[in-house]
């Protein structure tokens, strides 16, 4: 296929998701590229700001995403995600990628509105679409409220007020949680669904179970994140590999493992949110 913009993946009838998973290393973005075709559904690609301060630079790790993208039999999103600044929203764009996603969360209303507005109306003229987030979700080393929830009628007025394509809203999941025991507000989920012009995106899926990520998806998500778990996933199968063979030295040896896993995880969690 080729790569796509982040509308054309969330659009259908039915209650079914694409899955965003991170990208930290190209080892991410193969596995998620195979996971995808594996499973003969979308996937979004997503490459965040902690990402970039890890590499140094967003467009290494840019290149290589949007070159494995670009070779997938099934369309692929390659997206900025949590970008609090706006110079790495307009590199992005610059770049290719379908979509960014600009958090302006922690600044208060109004300038949350006037900031992303000022994103979403330079990623339009280049045909990129925009997700913002309102409503702070938990987490992320303590800067989120935990707890918080997404007002229905303030987010109606915040997209109507910045055009963005794409809402993360606060439903009761939390950033960077290892285990998978969240509960999530679903009733407030169809409450927002129903109130909405765009797409609803569910942050923090990681600790988000199974089950719930379905029921959460029949409520009316549209885009699930999951990172942390696959980083459990990863480093389970690194650790496993080096327990087995302490003289292991190659790299290619232990990543082929943990890059196979991660691509398994990923094909499993991309038929359960298309079901």
């Amino acid at each position: 296929m080729s790569l796509v913009r982040l509308t054309e993946v969330l659009g259908g009838s039915g209650p079914r998701a694409v899955g965003a998973f991170n990208v930290i290393m190209i080892e991410h973005a193969e596995a998620l590229v195979a996971a995808a075709e594996r499973a003969g559904q979308p996937v979004v690609l997503q490459i965040s700001e902690n990402a970039v301060k890890y590499h140094g630079a967003l467009e290494p790790i840019a290149r290589a995403t949007l070159a494995a993208g670009e070779a997938a039999a099934v369309p692929v999103v390659v997206h900025l995600d949590h970008a609090t600044r706006t110079d790495l929203t307009e590199e992005a764009i610059a770049l290719g990628f379908g979509s960014v996603m600009f958090d302006a969360s922690k600044l208060g209303y109004d300038e949350n509105v006037a900031a992303t507005a000022a994103v979403v109306a330079k990623a339009h003229a280049a045909g990129v679409d925009v997700e913002a987030e309102l409503g702070e979700v938990g987490g992320k080393d303590g800067v989120h409220a935990p707890g918080a929830r997404t007002d229905p009628d303030e987010a109606a007025a915040f997209v109507e007020a910045t055009g963005v394509d794409a809402l993360a809203v606060a439903v009761g999941s939390s950033h960077a949680m290892t285990e998978r025991t969240a509960s999530l507000d679903l009733e407030l989920i169809t409450r927002l669904r129903d109130r909405l012009p765009v797409p609803l995106v569910l942050h923090g899926s990681s600790g988000v179970p199974d089950d719930e990520l379905v029921r959460a998806v029949e409520a009316g998500m549209r885009k699930i994140n999951i990172g942390t778990h696959l980083n459990v996933v990863f480093t389970r199968a690194v650790r496993e590999r080096l327990g087995a063979d302490p003289d292991l030295v190659d790299p290619r040896k232990y990543l082929t493992p943990a890059r196979e896993a991660v691509a398994d995880e990923v094909t499993r969690l991309i038929t359960l949110l298309a079901r």
